[in-house]
């Protein structure tokens, strides 16, 4: 909301539960999705049309200045970092988002994409909420495509643009651990291995996603 006269930022409060990772379970249900989905076509409806102003700077990791986006064809300004942390939650579901620092222009598909691998999630069995690691992941990346009401087009689009995002953020969890300590110890605590990790998975899991979200056949990677 601006600075004080001590140099210090001034921010809102929203009041509501934040869930700690990893997730418990009562936060990996079904309901919770549809709720975030909703959430966030609240507010990307919201964001659509409005202009930035002249010359906004957007906040960036340390180190990874120089690593390509993925989401250059911009429609709108959204959130782009739906980790728990960033979800409040009232009366067990999601019901604000908070911290916008990585906010910049951006697509609906790349903000589905991120959301889904937070909480669908895109990840490795070995690296999910112990409630979520038999999780039939199409079935819920589905159910939250519905509460979204996501497009054909935006459907064929989603795995695709999903598999690049997951390898930048590869590249850039690794840019930061190499500029910043605090982003060391996340990379050093288990980020090293676990997005490697979620490469491979999906890249071979993503086909069956598509497909459950296209009501088409599977085509696998050999």
């Amino acid at each position: 909301m601006g600075i004080d006269e001590q140099g210090r930022e001034v921010l809102s409060f929203v009041p509501g539960e934040v869930p700690r990772e990893p997730l418990p379970p009562e936060a990996t249900g079904e309901d919770v999705l549809v709720a975030l989905a909703r959430l966030i076509r609240r507010l990307h409806d919201a964001a659509q049309g409005w202009t930035p102003p002249q010359g906004a700077v957007w906040a960036t990791l340390p180190g990874t200045e120089a690593i390509p986006l993925v989401d250059t064809d911009a429609e709108l300004v959204s959130h782009r970092d739906y980790c728990p942390g960033n979800v409040v939650f009232r009366d067990g579901l999601p019901a604000a988002l908070i911290d916008f620092d990585l906010a910049r222009p951006t697509t609906r598909i790349y903000d589905i994409a991120n959301a889904l691998y937070w909480w669908a999630p895109l990840l490795h069995p070995t690296d999910r909420t112990p409630a979520l690691v038999d999780a039939d992941i199409p079935h819920r990346a589905a159910v939250f495509a519905d509460a979204y009401q996501m497009t054909e087009q935006q459907r064929h689009d989603l795995m695709p643009l999903a598999e690049r995002m997951v390898h930048r953020f590869h590249l850039t969890s690794r840019a930061a651990a190499e500029a910043d300590p605090a982003f060391r110890r996340f990379w050093n605590q288990g980020v090293k291995d676990r997005m490697p990790r979620a490469e491979a998975w999906l890249a071979q899991e993503g086909p069956a996603i598509a497909a459950r979200l296209t009501g088409t056949t599977p085509d696998r990677n050999p």
